[in-house]
């Protein structure tokens, strides 16, 4: 039976009886706290933890997941994997434990016939957790499986929480017994490679409190509403139906061994290190697909770089194989079209998961090639002196300087039977993103120890944001740093840090630049500020210097931003937001946001995309944008739970950090998002946007640069100008300019290409008097001499061979002519054969005759070229080309 029909009977059996089928949840999570979805029931924890009602008592799923713990160990063992399919049926305070178990049986053991996957019963071993009777006597009494096919376990196999407070309860497990030749017998309990685990059904019925580990927790009491959650591994299924050995000869992953035998030669089971890399093939190609299919770019940080890491390790696994050709595309091909059936947006999608997939291998490729040589040379050393330890800091070069990774590092040296000093290589990487951090820090805190801050955050607290309900206020100075170090008072002229009580001034922070404006003191003192930042949490420090006057800790101070400057940034800030729900309307979510930066009327916007975005999709973006703003909507902004702002549908960035309170931004119906910053209270007040262009900035990550407002009113009657400028010189309309002027480059074009050739003929003119002029040196014909100025290298070319060419062969002969281009000498030599056997190479003669020019050269011995600064001494480069000559002669 293959996956496919796993999965559809699956679907099927459970839609039958009462269940909603839920599509696979995206393998990117919706939970900050997890880099992918690796469990099944991951998309209906909200449920089970009562943040939201579920939408039916009881659903069914086939979830994607993806699961990285273990990836050295995939290949070298027949279980391990990084993607699977977790078939999952979950009732919401519905059917509890004999609803599950009667399910479970009757779908595993009815015929094929009958729609089920027909195993045999007496295969079936059971396990449950050592204290649940109701299980174990539903198992015995109700289904009828003997009681020596049922085994009780403990909590660590036998008893399921979240590892947090919340529900638990007891689990119970199907296992399949593969028979006598995976070991010995006794059941689940004694060997799970020969009683394999296929199914687990969770009793959630407790409540548990706060504790480590899977055991050390308290049992709280009974959950009101009692509820299902139960897994089956696809694969591990498809294993037992299909009859092979192990996960990697089931249908979906035998192909792409299959395909990796067809690029490399290398036949599986023939020797026990080629199947290891076939089987790492296999798992790592298929998981990248999906792992792109869902959105994820190869990357250096989070679940990117769980990418990077797995398709790297493909691909070197290919390399090991005997593969010296890009591989990739042909890999991935069987992977979509294999998993293709099961989840048809891989099909749609296969151009930009193509586009991604190749783009990680070439890049990759240049990476091993470099990397490798480096990393042979490093193992050499090591090894002729007598060393087993890889040094750290050679881990390290090979990562920041060649981009190998460091799981790379360890794997390649382990196979020359090294290990690596990971401890001094994460010692260097952590000075380096120490040093990277504190040269981020010294924007926010001008190189100022951050003790200093920590000190005034103790004695003040932190400052009080006014800034979203107003802009000026009165505040007290709790703070104050001259050149870094605390000081009690400021004198006019000081450059100074400022902390207030409660401040109007906005920290910059999330991709918004600070306010900027004045505070007054009570005293008359003005202190002019030109920048807030927060170098430590919750504490806003306004830096600028004093006007007028002298500052004191503990004055009285009237704090105001400057009310234009922030009103263009805010207007700038939330055109940001219309442009990423804009972009993820056209290309999906795989446009997120990867940074930002909002100033005084522009703005840039960083995202996702394997690809350029095509001039046509960002004008329908520009226009959509534009069109929001004539609508008119409200933006308002709201304070609720991270929990709450999820399930309104707020996009939530990766990688953020947020508490349990958080602020979520709403245009109308069009956008929603987390975002701490300032915006405007209508969108009509943005006025206009324009989006000026994007372009790459790196891997997988485009930036558009746009206007907004004035700003972008201000370029658009600039290219207006320009545009009635362009009018009046073609006579034509706006929309005949494009090929009024393409005409004219072309007839431009035509006549420079005339003029090229008028210029060579006429150069080439000249050859015959240059010949018939030739000196006599010491029995050499030389010829030597200036062309008229802008001929090119290569009219000089031709014409030194073409005066070579009419000097008789038998004649030893040299010909050297210079010129200059753009302001710079040039010359081209050549010799004939009867001069290079008197010692005359034109590559000597050259570098002589450029080294006098202020320049280099080289070449051949029949033909050489050599440039220099000085056009003045061309006179005496010819005089030292016609000594060397007089003197090799």
């Amino acid at each position: 039976m293959e996956s496919a029909e796993i999965r559809r009977r699956w679907l099927s059996f459970f839609e039958e009886r009462g269940h909603t089928v839920v599509p696979s949840a995206s393998l990117i999570a919706d939970d900050p706290t997890l880099l992918l979805v690796p469990a099944g029931m991951v998309p209906f924890k909200p449920y089970f933890l009562g943040e939201a009602k579920p939408p039916s008592p009881r659903a069914t799923s086939v979830q994607k997941c993806v699961r990285t713990p273990d990836i050295e160990e995939v290949g070298k063992t027949t279980r391990h994997g990084t993607f699977f399919q977790m078939c999952g049926n979950f009732s919401f305070g519905d059917y509890f434990k004999e609803g599950a178990i009667k399910y479970a049986w009757e779908l595993l053991t009815s015929s094929v016939a009958d729609g089920g996957y027909g195993l045999d019963p007496e295969r079936l071993w059971i396990t449950v957790y050592k204290e649940d009777d109701e299980a174990e006597q539903i198992w015995r009494d109700v289904i009828g499986v003997p009681a020596e096919r049922i085994q009780r376990l403990g909590m660590g196999p036998n008893f399921w929480s979240m590892g947090v407070p919340g529900p638990c309860g007891p689990c119970s497990e199907i296992n399949y017994d593969r028979g006598p030749e995976f070991g010995e017998e006794g059941g689940p309990a004694v060997n799970d490679e020969r009683y394999v685990e296929i199914w687990n059904l969770v009793f959630m019925q407790y409540e548990r409190g706060a504790g480590e580990g899977k055991e050390d927790f308290p049992i709280l009491g009974e959950l009101p509403s009692k509820n299902i959650d139960t897994g089956l591994g696809l694969e591990r299924l498809a294993m037992i139906l299909q009859g092979v050995q192990n996960m990697y000869e089931t249908d979906t992953l035998r192909v792409v061994m299959d395909k990796a035998t067809e690029l490399t030669g290398v036949r599986y089971g023939a020797e026990h290190g080629s199947d290891v890399s076939l089987r790492v093939v296999a798992d790592h190609i298929r998981t990248s697909v999906m792992l792109i299919g869902d959105g994820v770019t190869p990357g250096n940080e989070g679940r990117g770089y769980v990418l990077r890491r797995i398709m790297r390790r493909a691909i070197r696994n290919m390399r090991l194989l005997g593969a010296t050709e890009p591989v990739v595309a042909e890999l991935a091909d069987v992977v979509i079209k294999t998993m293709g059936e099961q989840y048809p947006e891989l099909i749609t999608d296969r151009k930009r998961i193509e586009a991604v997939a190749l783009a990680e291998e070439a890049a990759f490729l240049k990476t091993l090639k470099a990397g490798t040589n480096i990393l042979d040379t490093a193992i050499t050393e090591t090894k002729s002196g007598g060393g087993k330890v890889l040094a750290g800091d050679k881990a390290f070069l090979l990562h920041d300087t060649w981009g190998f990774p460091i799981d790379l590092t360890l794997e390649m040296a382990a196979e020359q039977g090294l290990s690596v000093d990971e401890d001094g290589f994460r010692r260097l990487m952590k000075q380096q993103r120490e040093q990277a951090k504190a040269d981020a820090r010294a924007k926010k805190t001008g190189h100022a120890d951050v003790s200093a801050y920590r000190l005034v955050a103790d004695q003040s607290g932190t400052t009080e944001f006014t800034g979203y309900a107003h802009t000026e206020g009165e505040s007290t100075i709790v703070g104050l740093l001259v050149d870094g170090m605390p000081s009690p008072a400021a004198s006019e002229g000081d450059e100074v840090e400022v902390v207030l009580d409660r401040t109007p001034f906005y920290a910059e922070g999330g991709g918004q630049l600070a306010d900027q404006g004045r505070i007054k003191l009570d005293t008359g003192a003005v202190i002019n500020v030109r920048d807030v930042q927060q170098p430590v949490p919750g504490l806003s420090v306004h830096k600028g210097s004093v006007q007028v006057g002298e500052v004191t800790v503990g004055a009285s101070a009237y704090a105001a931003i400057d009310i234009k400057r922030r009103r263009a940034i805010a207007r700038a800030h939330s055109a940001t937001h219309l442009t990423h729900q804009a972009l993820r309307d056209a290309l999906g979510p795989t446009a997120a946001q990867a940074g930002s930066e909002n100033s005084p009327g522009r703005f840039r916007f960083d995202f996702g995309s394997p690809a350029a975005v095509p001039g046509t999709v960002l004008t329908d973006v520009e226009q959509k944008i534009n069109e929001v703003l004539a609508r008119e909507l409200d933006v308002q902004a709201e304070i609720m739970s991270i929990d709450e702002a999820k399930k309104q549908g707020a996009i939530a960035e990766f990688g953020e950090k947020y508490g349990e309170r958080v602020r979520v931004v709403t245009i109308g119906d069009f956008s929603k998002e987390l975002c701490g910053g300032t915006h405007v209270h209508n969108t009509a007040q943005l006025g206009l946007v324009k989006l000026l262009g994007e372009s790459s900035i790196g891997s997988g990550v485009r930036r558009i640069e746009a206007l907004v407002g004035v700003d972008a009113y201000n370029f658009l009657a600039r290219e207006h100008t320009v545009v009635a400028q362009l009018q009046e010189l073609v006579k034509g309309r706006p929309e005949e300019l494009p090929e009024k002027i393409s005409g004219m480059l072309a007839k431009l074009k035509d006549a420079e290409k005339e003029i090229e050739k008028f210029r060579a003929e006429k150069v080439l003119a000249a050859a015959a008097g240059l010949a018939s002029g030739a000196k006599d040196v010491r029995g050499v014909a030389l010829v030597t001499g200036q062309v008229p100025d802008g001929t090119s290298a290569d009219d000089l070319r031709k014409l030194v061979l073409d005066v070579r060419g009419r000097i008789p062969g038998d004649r030893p002969a040299v010909v050297a002519l210079f010129a200059v281009a753009n302001g710079r000498p040039l010359t081209v030599i050549a010799t004939n054969e009867a001069a290079r056997e008197r010692g005359l190479k034109a590559g000597d003669l050259v570098r002589t005759a450029a080294k006098t020019l202020g320049g280099g050269g080289g070449g051949k011995p029949d033909v050489a070229q050599g440039g220099g600064q000085n056009p003045d001494a061309i006179g005496d480069a010819a005089a030292a080309v016609e000594r060397l000559v007089a003197e090799t002669a």
